[in-house]
């Protein structure tokens, strides 16, 4: 007979959502700094979109008892904070 075939919840990739986004929003957040912002202005956008979709996913997960929720929670506020710094200088200048 064959052995059950479930997942083990700290096995899965879903675990690893929270600190990417993360990652992700540590690199995207000194993008809403007005100093940083044109030096930042390449990554703040790619790594803010990458921390909010990986962040969401990541909370989705955590609330299903896969994965921690504060990396995920922190990822995507940090995400939101470099694409808001984006869009903020988008706004500016247009």
């Amino acid at each position: 007979m064959l052995a059950p075939t479930t997942s083990d919840p700290d096995g899965t990739p879903a675990v690893a959502l929270g600190p990417t986004a993360l990652a992700f929003g540590i690199i995207a957040a000194p993008g809403a700094w007005p100093g940083l912002v044109f030096a930042m202005l390449p990554w703040s956008w790619i790594a803010g979109g990458l921390a909010v979709t990986f962040g969401l996913a990541g909370i989705h997960h955590a609330r299903r008892g896969t994965g921690r929720m504060w990396p995920a929670v922190a990822g995507t506020f940090l995400g939101f904070l470099g694409l808001a710094g984006f869009f903020v200088l988008l706004a500016v200048f247009s």
